[in-house]
């Protein structure tokens, strides 16, 4: 792994990541040269037909894994619209399915995300609001970190009154081995704005 990082793998497989990502981009080195593969006994040859392209697939699908990294979720914001005849109450969309993965174990982390905004004088399409979700899902995550980095994308391009995440979501880390806990979930939750500073406003969003 060493000596494929020292090559500059971003440039060697053809992803432009910033020099943080380069750890992610050593992954797919390792496994596009096959280094990846560990075999699980001797009658397991990496040669075998079954595992002689695993290394090659498990790049692409890391490629899509990770596709979030290189895009700009204020651009997928900027399209907003004006005809909303004056509507001021909460716009929320719930129930945004997404699979990320954990930075410390490259495990999957599946759940949903509940994403609310209280509009000024426009409006974003929906479905910008789910892409806004799958760029920061589909990059090495905690948790923590995207519900606050999906809250702050909203706020830094609509300017709203008050915004709201909450994400609901399983870890492959503790379900799939760790403590082993497979029907754990873990909740967390970020507010702007009137949501933040009006209790009752919060409470009424979360009755919605």
């Amino acid at each position: 792994l060493g000596r494929t990082l020292a090559v500059r793998p971003e440039v060697r497989i053809g992803l432009q990541l910033p020099r943080s990502e380069w750890m992610l981009a050593g992954v797919f080195g390792v496994l596009k040269a096959g280094a990846a593969y560990v075999p699980i006994s001797a009658d397991d040859p990496p040669e075998r037909e079954g595992l002689a392209e695993t290394p090659a697939r498990a790049a692409r699908a890391f490629e899509a894994y990770f596709s979030g990294y290189g895009l700009d979720p204020v651009k997928e914001l900027s399209r907003t619209f004006s005809e909303s005849a004056g509507y001021s109450e909460p716009v929320l969309l719930k129930d945004i399915a997404f699979v990320s993965h954990c930075e410390h174990h490259l495990a999957p982390i599946r759940g949903k995300a509940h994403v609310a905004y209280l509009p000024r004088a426009r409006v974003v399409g929906i479905s910008k609001l789910a892409r806004t979700v799958d760029i920061f899902a589909r990059r090495l995550q905690l948790q923590e970190r995207m519900t606050a980095q999906i809250g702050q994308a909203i706020q830094d391009s609509l300017e709203p009154r008050g915004v709201a995440v909450v994400v609901d979501a399983s870890h492959g880390c503790m379900t799939m081995r760790g403590v082993n806990k497979p029907d754990t979930v873990l909740r967390t939750s970020f507010w702007l704005g009137e949501f933040a500073s009006d209790a009752q406003a919060k409470k009424d969003l979360l009755q919605l």
